[in-house]
């Protein structure tokens, strides 16, 4: 059993895959397990993790037909033989002692889940030149550094929202049955194994250091595919029916869930066309509306601006399509 496995979905990645799999290749911890799921790229993704195979042992390859993210994702943790899992994007590359230290930390507090820091990045293409920006999963100091209980935290959900940054022990997901909503393309479905994780982890921890490095410039993110206008509501439609499966969750959770909701429906109404941004305002403050009249919405999640934004919505879906408008992205 590697101490590790680092699971990797690839879908005409030849730009960025090189960088990537190196990084993991070379960590300092090296009993781990590389697990690449070629999800049908049609580029030369499929023949350079190949290549790096035969010269690796490390590197396991599973290739299928395009199923989407989240398929691949499910493939890529079903078939995981590591103690701990983690997620590695292969646009994004990670720091050469990542997973040693995340690694040491999770086994001497047996913790579920732990995640870390991160980087933004952007690279200039001539140059070669990176531009940093330091994102903190919470800024309060108070929150690193400590074994918390997820499951029980509602609170822990203002961490900023990845699933990359971390590790999560592989029987911990096994047994509360984790896994990616497995809608077609790359469509968000990182936020439903998020909740998931928050919602069933009994014991985890977040470190105030950097291992992750998220690129902020691919121009095939699913954050740049303006068709995709009501992905983000079936994936919450999809997380709020998994904690109603279980008595009392949504209920736990559900403060939480409609902040994080809120949050994503404004990046949503930001990048998709013009011609979508009415209808999907006055679909924002129908659902904002029920949540309100059912109890779901707390103002104490929210600041005072996010508060007041809401009751626009709400009251004048109208007047605040043409804010959208005026001020796009």
């Amino acid at each position: 059993m590697p101490k590790v496995s680092i699971v990797m979905p690839v879908y005409n990645a030849e730009g960025f895959l090189s960088e990537s799999l190196e990084s993991a290749r070379r960590q300092t911890l090296k009993d781990i397990e590389i697990v690449c799921v070629n999800d049908g790229s049609t580029d030369s993704s499929l023949e350079l993790l190949r290549m790096r195979e035969k010269e690796d042992p490390r590197i396991r390859v599973l290739d299928q037909k395009n199923g989407g993210y989240g398929k691949a994702m499910n493939v890529g943790i079903q078939s995981a033989r590591g103690e701990y899992i983690g997620i590695l994007e292969p646009d994004d590359f990670v720091y050469l002692d990542m997973y040693r230290g995340l690694y040491e930390t999770a086994k001497k507090w047996e913790l579920d889940l732990i995640k870390e820091d991160f980087y933004r990045f952007t690279r200039d293409p001539a140059s070669g030149d990176m531009e940093l920006r330091y994102q903190k999963l919470s800024f309060r100091p108070e929150d690193y550094g400590k074994v918390f209980d997820p499951h029980m935290d509602p609170g822990c959900l203002r961490y900023v929202m990845n699933t990359w940054s971390g590790i999560y022990r592989r029987e911990f997901l096994l047994e509360n049955h984790i896994l990616h909503n497995e809608t077609p393309g790359a469509a968000y479905q990182d936020n439903g194994f998020y909740f998931q994780t928050f919602a069933f982890a009994r014991r985890g921890m977040i470190l105030n250091r950097p291992g992750y490095y998220y690129r902020m410039d691919n121009p095939n993110s699913s954050i740049h595919n303006p068709g995709k206008v009501y992905s983000m509501n079936e994936e919450y439609d999809y997380i709020r029916r998994i904690l109603e499966s279980h008595p009392g969750l949504f209920e736990r959770f559900c403060f939480g869930y409609w902040r994080r909701r809120y949050l994503n429906y404004k990046v949503t109404l930001s990048r998709i066309g013009p011609e979508y941004k009415r209808e999907f305002v006055f679909c924002m403050s129908e659902e904002l509306s029920g949540a309100l009249k059912a109890g779901e919405l707390s103002r104490k999640v929210f600041s005072r601006e996010q508060w007041r934004e809401i009751g626009r919505i709400i009251e004048k879906p109208q007047e605040y399509y043409r804010e959208s408008l005026l001020n796009r992205g």
